[in-house]
């Protein structure tokens, strides 16, 4: 892994006159799920130029969180409605349902990757219903018509969890 960084050091110095950012590059250790197959526990520090790279547990790429136990968990949790639900409340109070509703779609049901979401526990997803089941009571005045719309969300999110 040291070569390729080494590699990687001199080709974009030289090459493509670029440097690697080192508060960016950042090295993961994914762990075995059988734990009886892990090798070592300590890793060598992996240099990049004169500067090392740090080990994290987590990172951001492309807006998803990508975790050593490669669950989606922390991603899930990130995707809190509450504080764009609050926004709406306090600025759109006097709308209208309708557009209530269309500025609730717009804002607060913004899920970039929720198609990337794969392994998760089952009460990270309870929990993400639940939040997304009470900003839709705060933020809209619950009829029937948009009681039928939730109740065809908490089946996706049913299918979701299988």
């Amino acid at each position: 892994m040291q070569q390729l960084l080494n590699v990687l050091h001199t080709m974009a110095a030289t090459a493509i006159d670029m440097e690697c950012n080192i508060k960016k590059t950042v090295a993961v250790i994914f762990p075995p799920r059988n734990r009886a197959r892990v090798i070592a526990t300590e890793f060598p520090l992996l240099k990049v130029g004169d500067s090392y790279i740090n080990y994290v547990s987590q990172f951001k790429y492309l807006g998803h969180i990508v975790s050593c136990d490669m669950t989606d968990d922390e991603d899930i949790e990130r995707e809190n409605m509450f504080i764009r639900t609050n926004m709406l409340i306090r600025k759109f109070n006097k709308c209208s349902v309708a557009v209530k509703t269309t500025l609730f779609k717009s804002f607060c049901l913004c899920f970039y990757d929720i198609a990337l979401w794969k392994s998760f526990k089952v009460g990270t997803m309870n929990k993400f219903r639940s939040c997304y089941n009470k900003c839709c009571n705060c933020c809209l005045v619950i009829s029937v018509h948009i009681a039928l719309q939730l109740c065809c969300l908490n089946l996706l999110f049913a299918l979701l969890i299988r």
